[in-house]
């Protein structure tokens, strides 16, 4: 009688192991919750004592909270919960004086280039290739792409066109 029992227990304990196990295989989706504005480490480095409300909304975007009772007092949130990926959660607040940036503190904020490596999932650093040109393959391209030639109708004396745009309003 004993034996059974435990034999019994024992097929429980392996069934109930399997419908896990496929349980996990068959998981619903789970949607990204992206809340607030995220605000880089090269953005808060720019924040400076003395910039107005407007310079720092161009800097950082509106913020996501301004409480009702403390019109001087701004705060950036940032969170994000993604599957797969550790939770990720900021948060900077701003204090005015009048219409004048006073001081500001918060959690140390992620340079972008580590936030897209933390969403990612991706560990290791790539190597960024350089971005300049050199001498050398300036001339090559050059040699290789030389100017076009002014077209038959239009006359080599003809002003170039403007390159200018009215502003955006």
């Amino acid at each position: 009688m004993a034996l059974g029992l435990a034999l019994g227990l024992a097929g429980c304990s392996s069934i109930g192991q399997s419908a896990h196990n496929v349980a996990g295989v068959f998981t619903l989706y789970k949607s990204e919750v992206v809340q607030g504005n995220f605000v880089s480490r090269e953005q808060a480095a720019q924040l400076h004592a003395g910039m107005t409300r407007l310079q720092v909304r161009d800097l950082l975007g509106t913020p996501l909270i301004t409480p009702l009772f403390q019109g001087d007092r701004w705060d950036y949130v940032f969170t994000m919960d993604r599957q797969g990926v550790p939770r990720q959660r900021y948060r900077l607040t701003l204090y005015f004086t009048g219409d004048t940036l006073d001081r500001f503190d918060g959690d140390t904020m992620p340079s972008e280039t580590e936030f897209v490596q933390r969403i990612s999932g991706h560990s290791r650093k790539e190597k960024v290739p350089p971005l300049q040109a050199t001498p050398a393959q300036i001339k090559a391209f050059t040699a290789a792409n030389p100017p076009a030639a002014p077209s038959a109708g239009a006359s080599a004396s003809a002003p170039a066109p403007d390159k200018t745009y009215p502003p955006l309003e």
